[in-house]
């Protein structure tokens, strides 16, 4: 290998909800709430139901994420902050150790590793944390004096919206696509192919059935559980 390819930056870019982690973290926080009696019980069906008519394309995601960031709006920050806290060391145990396991794989290979996510920041924070990842994109709700006012702060960080989240982070670093050595994304969703068209190395975790028919077709490696990826052919 030459120098200059020995120099070049690489990139490890991860989906969360049914990557990193096998499940929707919204729905565990809106769990958290429900088992600690901060919210009404049925919120939490509420959510689900929202998710249903998105995956069936009765919804879009930015739908179904204006209902999560009004959920937010009559939580007082204070309080947030706690159960923030209290939410991270709950759900740290529902991490699999084979994502720890990725993570640390990446790192060690002195990659820059980043959480691409649709999830909002808030929660998703949670879970960057107790995996290491330092660098989250994710969709942002709007605040106004310290308070959530129920209000997205932009697009939803979803299909093509999550190459430009990260390209503004690759610009932040003086890079650009072409000055990166090698680049990867892990995700389990269709909504992902614009990012996954974009990288070197597309993997695809726990695929939806779009996802998986794309992967066969052009030659993708696909693994049904992060324990059964090969980290040393990413």
């Amino acid at each position: 290998m030459s120098s200059s390819a020995t120099l070049s930056p690489a990139i490890a870019l991860f989906d969360l909800d049914h990557t990193l982690v096998p499940f929707d973290s919204g729905m565990a926080w809106f769990r958290f709430l429900v088992g600690r009696g901060e919210v009404r019980p049925a919120l939490a069906d509420d959510y689900l139901a929202r998710c249903m008519d998105y995956v069936a394309g009765r919804a879009t995601a930015t739908q179904l994420h204006d209902f999560v960031a009004q959920s937010f709006r009559d939580l007082a920050p204070d309080r947030l902050q706690v159960l923030q806290r209290k939410f991270a060391a709950a759900v740290a145990a529902d991490i699999p150790q084979a994502a720890h396991r990725l993570v640390a794989y990446h790192v060690g290979q002195g990659h820059r590793c980043c959480i691409v996510t649709a999830t909002n920041r808030f929660v998703a924070s949670a879970l960057a944390h107790a995996l290491g990842v330092g660098t989250l994109l994710a969709t942002e709700f709007e605040t106004e004096d310290g308070r959530f006012t129920g209000r997205l702060a932009g697009a939803v960080c979803h299909g093509g919206e999550k190459i430009a989240r990260v390209e503004r982070w690759l610009h932040g670093q003086d890079l650009q696509w072409n000055t990166i050595g090698h680049s990867v994304f892990y995700s389990d969703s269709a909504s992902d192919l614009p990012l996954l068209q974009k990288v070197h190395r597309p993997v695809v975790v726990r695929p939806d059935p779009r996802l998986r028919e794309h992967a066969r077709t052009h030659g993708w490696h696909i693994a049904d559980t992060l324990e059964a990826l090969r980290l040393d052919r990413h």
